[in-house]
């Protein structure tokens, strides 16, 4: 392991220094002056990140941080303002209201991490929650980062830029490399050899905004001590190499989830092709000449696709070749891999072939992500990865979905389970969901936990959270965050958070209504909430919250609706039918739409627009907004993985979801009308025209909210509360 000790942030004490000074002047305006942060990497002394919090003798400064790293100093200074200023800082909002004067420490506070990395991001999250962002955006995420003690994370932004240069120096024509590169809102995809051209093709300024975001991105992360994690060469190539180089062995591999040989069947370069080398080296020392680097790199070959051999001679031949194109331009190279395959295909992944794969590269140049760990662990069978270093990580959100979801044991112990385990390999915790801006909560609990030697106290933990993220102690907010942490947010057994409630998916007679959780929980948070809201009206994050488990209720309300639906039909009841599809259609979803509605930051046109703000001519906002539309309904041109990624905002509730129950309902009272039967398969073509006409109806949607959501969450309340 010894080159992970190179892997450290490579800014200089002064710049990581000034760096968390200035992250502090954002985050506390004229109130940094009276917090003293500096930056020792002698704390550490070669080891994990360590702080240092103490208060000097005199007035001046209340409390002094001393990190390690940036990072360090950064984590360090959170951790004050959240255990003594009773602060709260997330993706929903920041509740910074700092006592006069600041509290002055009695002892000094020491912490050193228990693992020396703390990762953040999930490729796929590039394009469900990242897509849109402009510098201001990624400002405030890196500083999220920093204060959260995340220390190594992806830069991938602009690499399109730098593989057209590449394509081009090869000699690929423009029109070859615009049949490759999928659209804005599809690129993790195509990066990872599923996906080619859907959405597309780049505009050029696409490529010169992503490259000024990667400038500033990878100079803030570096600046802060944060390890920047680069893409790699991971052997798919654009059709077009086959016609500059005939002789070229490259396999087409087949077809990915639901899309056909249109717009996937990407080709794969034969590993022990000379090719092989020259194109990831080539793309690389480019790669590296733009940005620099940190010497830590990620490809994925396999990712949900089978390899062409399960032969592990081959398999070891292909790690050693992706890995051997990495060294050839930094013979530094560590190479970072997602370990989602072993788990996501385990008929074809026996311990051959995943000791085959993984032993391609020498030991301690790999970390493999445990991508799936708190549901299914892939360290417990493959020995600890037969020695490779790994990070035991949370992925807990799938598509960017909105729902309240968490696996709060299997995170609280899982990492600690893991660092005991015979052997061990484990090198860190990292969060890794493929949508972010959800579940605030989860993500705080794991961030901590990446800094603790031992498992939390729950229930107590989540009372002080309540009060630090609402700026007040309420005993009704305490009691109802105790109860969605027993309920909603404590799944166990092999738990996957992809929201299957018959409101996000197109309805049909079998439609999943199952809970890991008691409904009633979430029924009685929500009225305590709501009891709570003369006191905490007034905070963001409250009136975020009270949004979130109203759509949580509003949600499992839609499931009762649906089953009394189902069951008229079955029964024959037309008045029953009529009365349960009417109230669904009429009252309880456009009552959920303005609830959305109300908050700005669930809002379907505020997805739309920042789509929009990306481009430079009203084609390209076109474009954009195509993409944006596709991603969250259809994604791709027929359903082809339809609702995936769904969302509950404002517009999309009422412009889409209602719209298809609607259709449903009609269908089922016109099949007891007539007599004749339901044909789901009829009904599928004519809900598709619905759900296609959605992403292209050209409708603006308002991206500043409207309403007052304490009063259209208790007017729902007084209305449907059980």
């Amino acid at each position: 392991l010894l080159l992970l000790a190179a892997t450290a942030g490579r800014a200089g004490d002064a710049r990581q220094e000034e760096a968390v000074r200035a992250l502090a002047r954002r985050l506390l305006g004229p109130r940094a002056a009276s917090v003293s942060l500096s930056v020792d990497p002698a704390l550490a002394a070669g080891g994990p990140d360590i702080y240092h919090l103490w208060s000097p003798p005199g007035a001046a400064v209340a409390v002094a941080v001393t990190g390690s790293s940036g990072v360090a100093a950064a984590t360090g200074l959170y951790r004050y303002l959240r255990d003594f200023c009773g602060c709260h800082l997330s993706w929903s909002g920041a509740q910074l209201r700092l006592p006069d004067p600041l509290p002055r420490l009695r002892a000094e506070i020491r912490a050193a991490a228990p693992g020396r990395y703390r990762y953040y991001q999930n490729v796929c999250a590039q394009s469900y929650s990242f897509v849109w962002w402009d510098w201001a955006r990624w400002e405030r995420e890196i500083d999220w980062m920093a204060l959260s003690g995340i220390n190594l994370a992806p830069a991938f932004a602009g690499q399109e830029a730098v593989w057209q240069r590449v394509y081009r120096n090869l000699g690929l024509n423009q029109s070859e490399i615009d049949k490759y590169f999928t659209g804005p809102a599809f690129l993790a995809w195509n990066r990872m050899g599923n996906l080619r051209r859907w959405a597309g093709p780049l505009p050029p300024t696409w490529h010169l905004k992503q490259l000024y975001l990667q400038y500033r991105i990878v100079e803030r992360m570096r600046s802060l001590g944060m390890t920047t994690v680069l893409p790699a060469f991971a052997g798919h190539v654009p059709q077009g190499i086959l016609r500059i180089f005939p002789r070229v062995n490259a396999t087409r591999l087949g077809h990915w989830s639901h899309f056909d040989c249109t717009y996937s069947c990407i080709y794969l370069l034969d590993p022990e092709d000379p090719m092989f080398q020259v194109i990831g080296t080539l793309f690389l020392r480019e790669l590296i000449k733009e940005f620099g680097t940190d010497h830590v790199y990620s490809a994925d070959t396999f990712n949900e696709m089978t390899p062409l051999s399960s032969d592990p001679a081959y398999l070891s031949r292909v790690s050693n070749a992706v890995f051997s194109s990495m060294t050839g331009a930094d013979p530094k190279a560590l190479w970072l891999m997602q370990g989602w395959l072993f788990q996501h295909q385990p008929d074809f992944w026996q311990p051959a072939q995943v000791r085959a794969l993984l032993h391609g590269v020498p030991l301690g140049r790999m970390i493999v992500l445990d991508l799936f760990a708190e549901s299914k662990p892939v360290y417990q069978w493959t020995e600890s990865f037969y020695g490779q270093p790994f990070i035991w990580c949370m992925l807990h959100n799938f598509g960017g979905n909105h729902g309240l979801f968490g696996t709060v044991e299997a995170i609280n112990h899982g990492p600690f389970a893991a660092r005991r385990f015979p052997n061990s390999t484990m090198v860190g915790t990292g969060l890794v969901p493929e949508g972010i801006e959800q579940n605030d909560m989860v993500y705080e609990l794991m961030n901590e936990l990446g800094w603790r030697q031992e498992p939390l106290d729950l229930p107590s933990w989540v009372t002080r959270y309540a009060e630090r993220r609402y700026g007040a102690p309420n005993a009704a907010a305490a009691a109802a965050w105790r109860l969605l942490l027993r309920s909603v947010y404590n799944c166990t057994g092999v738990c996957v958070n992809h929201n299957r409630s018959p409101l996000v998916r197109r309805p049909s007679l079998r439609m999943d209504t199952e809970l890991w959780y008691n409904a009633s929980d979430v029924y009685e948070a929500w009225r305590l909430l709501l009891s709570a809201g003369t006191e905490l009206g007034s905070s963001p994050t409250f009136l975020y919250d009270l949004v979130d488990v109203t759509r949580q209720a509003a949600q499992q309300l839609v499931s009762d609706y649906y089953l009394s639906i189902r069951q008229a039909c079955q029964s024959h009841a037309l008045p029953e039918l009529l009365t349960a599809g009417g109230v669904l259609v009429y009252d309880l979803l456009p009552e959920l739409d303005s609830l959305l509605s109300s908050h700005s930051l669930f809002l379907l046109g505020r997805w739309l627009e920042n789509a929009r703000a990306m481009a430079t001519s009203d084609r390209e906002a076109e474009q954009y907004e195509l993409n944006a539309r596709n991603q969250v309904t259809l994604w791709g041109p027929s359903g082809n993985i339809l609702d995936y990624a769904n969302k509950q905002l404002g517009g999309l509730v009422l412009d889409y979801y209602t719209v298809r129950w609607s259709l449903f309902v009609s269908v089922l009272v016109e099949s007891l009308n007539s007599g004749r039967p339901f044909h789901q398969d009829q009904f599928n073509q004519a809900v598709f025209q619905v759900e296609r006409g959605f992403v292209y109806n050209k409708k603006r949607y308002p991206a500043v909210p409207a309403g007052d959501t304490m009063e259209i969450s208790r007017k729902l309340f007084l209305k449907y509360y059980p």
